[in-house]
């Protein structure tokens, strides 16, 4: 029987296994996460009495239909499922994994990559510090932890996490003294019209979470920079619209851009990539149904950023183009590409209602921490590029940027656009960080016994 890996069990690899099942095949599922669910749909770990509806808001249903999918496979012994599992590395058809039993590998002959992404961040004067996260991360504890990281927190960035991890916050009774939008309302109202037409009642309930943020909620603002102490951040200082100089006091600062694809792995796996303009950032190649590469398919927001909804149609039109390869019968995945293509307009309008701030990254003063990792600052990386020229992996070679724990995960695409910057040229030409491996940080523990 020939062996199926899917690395991931967010929305794309719940629904991508529970095809190949219903296909008779009994596919191997890796996680990082103890349960299912990815980022969007992330069950608590906790004895808690809040509620799938506290949890997810409005996608409750959805979220409780994907768990009970999912754990319903596993209880029928349906698919294999390693939890708490990181994929580090891949080479000739096997995989490396790390996770509670150690170092072990997997030899598969179908590989379906569903990692989903990551928050999409920008360095700030004053980001380095204790106290400064990710609006994932500020996700990721209240719902597995409920807890929230800062007694008086500030959200800044762009993007719908924006808005839904505000009042996920105040609705769980965090205190969010801000919420700064760098997205010019122009350019929200403009995107926002294509956004309405592909995703009517989508688009409305995201006006009406943002209408309720009140006077919390500040669109078109420039983030000058962190203020902090020894304890971690004292105030955020930004300037309005109106250019008008303002500082919103806080304990926390959670920061995000909409997301970025995670692709390492499917860069290991050999898969091609391309600039895509309009999510401004390096995606893999792969047809509609999900083939990048030789018996390697991908699905859900590593491949392209449509969201959760979007994620659950790739997932099984990724599995299904897996069946016909194989030579076994599957459904028909016209309705999911249907799907999928309403959900891509949908998505493009929603970059152009909330752009990358390229000049942002361009216009970073010198001493600004640009890779937080190896703290490379935002000069020593421009001096750099006089001796590496404008290709960023001569200069990660040469600075050292990108080479910390995260891989480049959250600075490459700022350091993309400084390098960009100092060359005069445009950011597709720079190229990206290659991966290496191990994706993840591996300890040299865990390979003793080997």
């Amino acid at each position: 029987m020939s062996r199926v890996l899917i690395v991931g069990a967010g929305p794309a690899g719940v629904r991508a296994a529970e095809t190949l099942v219903q296909a008779g095949l009994r596919p191997v599922v890796v996680d990082e996460g103890l349960r299912a669910g990815g980022q969007i749909y992330r069950r608590t770990f906790m004895r808690s009495e809040r509620t799938s509806r506290t949890l997810y808001g409005a996608e409750a249903d959805k979220a409780e239909v994907v768990h009970a999918v999912f754990d319903r496979l596993v209880a029928d012994d349906h698919v294999r499922f390693h939890s708490q599992t990181s994929v580090i590395a891949l080479q000739d058809g096997v995989a490396y994994l790390l996770g509670p039993e150690g170092a072990i590998t997997f030899a598969y002959d179908r590989l379906i990559l569903a990692t989903g992404a990551m928050d999409r961040v920008m360095p700030l004067p004053g980001w380095q510090g204790a106290g400064v996260y990710t609006l994932g991360a500020a996700q990721i504890a209240l719902k597995s932890q409920g807890v929230a990281l800062g007694r008086r927190m500030v959200l800044a960035g762009s993007g719908p996490l924006l808005t839904l991890v505000a009042v996920q916050l105040i609705k769980a009774g965090g205190r969010v003294e801000a919420v700064l939008d760098t997205a010019p309302l122009s350019a929200q109202v403009r995107g926002g019209l294509g956004m309405a037409l592909a995703r009517p009642w989508v688009t409305l309930r995201g006006a009406m979470m943002r209408a309720g943020l009140g006077r919390r909620y500040h669109a078109g603002v420039q983030l000058d920079r962190i203020e902090t102490d020894a304890t971690g951040p004292v105030a955020l200082h930004w300037r309005n619209a109106r250019g008008e100089a303002r500082s919103s006091p806080c304990d926390a600062v959670a920061l995000g851009w909409h997301l970025r694809a995670e692709t390492h792995l499917a860069d290991l796996a050999g898969i091609s990539f391309e600039w895509n303009a309009v999510y401004a950032q390096w995606l893999p190649k792969s047809d509609e149904m999900g083939r990048a590469a030789e018996a390697v398919y991908l699905a859900g927001d590593g491949a392209r950023l449509l969201g959760a909804d979007a994620a659950e149609s790739a997932g099984r039109v990724a599995a299904t183009a897996c069946l016909r390869d194989m030579g076994r019968p599957a459904s028909d995945p016209a309705p999911d590409l249907r799907r999928l293509r309403r959900l891509a307009r949908f998505a493009a309008s929603l970059q152009r209602a909330f752009p990358w701030p390229a000049e942002m990254a361009r216009a970073l003063p010198d001493d600004t921490v640009l890779c937080r990792c190896e703290g490379i600052s935002a000069g020593a990386l421009r001096a750099t590029v006089e001796w590496s020229g404008p290709e960023a992996n001569r200069a990660k070679s040469l600075s050292r940027v990108g080479m910390g724990r995260c891989q480049g995960r959250y600075c490459q695409l700022a350091v993309a656009e400084v390098i960009a910057g100092q060359a005069a040229m445009p950011v597709s030409e720079v190229g990206r960080l290659r991966s290496q491996p191990p994706a993840r940080p591996a300890p040299v523990s865990a390979f003793l016994g080997r």
